[in-house]
């Protein structure tokens, strides 16, 4: 019966086969346009979140600075709260991590030869590289004796290599930064642009002893950076570290912190929580055509219905019910929808490959736009087919038979 039936509606949109092609246009936008929208937005996201992933896995990030002064909060960077004991405390008395490494950032110039820029220097220990996912291309990284010895020792970024040394192998060779010596001991593969835009490869990184002894002056830290064994542990490890600190900072019951903790989930959410609004908002826009698709459902199906008033006359003459009429309609309704649905889930998905390979975004197209695409298209069918179809079941057969 439901076969039969829907042959009847294929052979009726065939009749005006270019009038069915348009009405199916606005569902195949629309549902390209979901597709296509959402791939991009999610794309964004992705990106955000390996970008992210480069900074360390597992990581957590202890910041001084969140003091008051006169009832106004200083933030990060207002005072600087951490000191040696408080990392030397963490990395003894905090279970669940395997690694810790101070963190202290300058900008200054550096020289080579006759070559010199404004570069970023950083303040590390030994484990820097391993709880940031950087690797060393070549040469090695320096040792914990380095650290201990404030070695005049340092790692160097692939930008900061390339302008002051050019094609020449930098391991070895002497850089000064601020008139203290430093010899390169590797070069850091390179991580490209930031979140923030910066260009990650142009950094130096030295000892932090070094870096407080010959450059900062500095007796405290920036931050911290935590890295704990698993993904599970960075609650429990935060939780740790904030009654830890709590204590050596001896903060009562009811005061403010004077450190700030995140963990990496929670810079995750944060930096992706745009991402998931974009997505929302090109989804919705690109929904909008959808809808305006299902108008042209509607408004088809009810000039069908004028159309086609004397054949309906003539099938409820022979013995068609109301409920057989109301089906047709529907099934001419949905195959409209359903058609373009599944055209405009390939129009979509080719429109993403295409931005991606155009533009060079990045776009990761999720079966769940495609299903919900498809689902929302199907029901515009039933919805918008729904009231033709009924008014043409609804027609009195001798008045349908006597329509001109």
């Amino acid at each position: 019966m439901i076969i039969d039936t829907l042959d009847i509606a294929v052979r009726a949109l065939r009749r005006n086969l270019l009038r069915t092609l348009l009405t199916m246009l606005g569902i195949m936008i629309g549902v390209a346009a979901v597709i296509a929208m959402v791939a991009i937005g999610n794309g964004a996201k992705a990106q955000v979140e390996a970008q992210i992933a480069s900074f360390g896995q597992n990581m957590i990030v202890v910041m001084s600075g969140n003091a008051s002064r006169g009832g106004v909060s200083m933030g990060f960077g207002g005072a600087s709260t951490l000191t040696k004991q408080d990392y030397e405390a963490i990395r003894k008395e905090i279970s669940g991590i395997t690694a810790v490494t101070p963190e202290i950032r300058t900008s200054t110039q550096i020289m080579s030869g006759n070559q010199n820029l404004n570069t970023s220097i950083i303040g590390a220990n030994e484990d820097y590289t391993g709880i940031h996912n950087w690797p060393v291309k070549s040469g090695a990284n320096f040792a914990e004796a380095d650290v201990r010895a404030a070695g005049k020792v340092a790692l160097i970024g692939t930008t900061t290599a390339k302008t002051l040394f050019g094609d020449t192998d930098p391991v070895g060779q002497i850089i000064r930064i601020k008139n203290a010596p430093f010899t390169i001991v590797g070069e850091l593969v390179s991580k490209g642009t930031s979140l923030m835009g910066s260009d990650q490869d142009d950094v130096v990184i030295v000892p932090y002893t070094s870096a407080m002894v010959r450059l900062t002056g500095d007796t405290k830290f920036r931050s911290l950076n935590v890295q704990a064994e698993t993904y599970q542990q960075l609650a429990s490890v935060q939780t740790q570290i904030t009654e830890l600190l709590r204590q050596r900072h001896r903060i009562g019951e009811g005061k403010d912190d004077d450190f700030i903790i995140r963990t990496q989930q929670q810079v995750t959410e944060m930096a992706t929580a745009t991402s998931q609004v974009m997505t929302l908002l090109l989804g919705a826009v690109a929904g909008v055509s959808l809808l305006v698709g299902g108008i042209g459902i509607m408004n088809i199906m009810l000039v069908s219905v004028t159309e086609r008033t004397r054949e309906i006359g003539v099938r409820m003459s022979i013995g068609a019910r109301g409920s057989d009429i109301l089906r047709q309609f529907l099934i001419e309704a949905l195959t409209l929808s359903i058609g373009g649905g599944l055209i405009g889930i390939l129009l979509g998905i080719g429109g993403a490959e295409i931005v991606s390979a155009k533009f060079g975004w990045t776009t990761v197209v999720s079966m769940q736009s495609i299903v919900m695409a498809f689902v929302f298209s199907a029901a515009i069918g039933v919805f918008f087919g729904y009231y033709p179809a009924r008014k043409a079941s609804q027609l009195d057969p001798i008045e349908a038979l006597r329509y001109e």
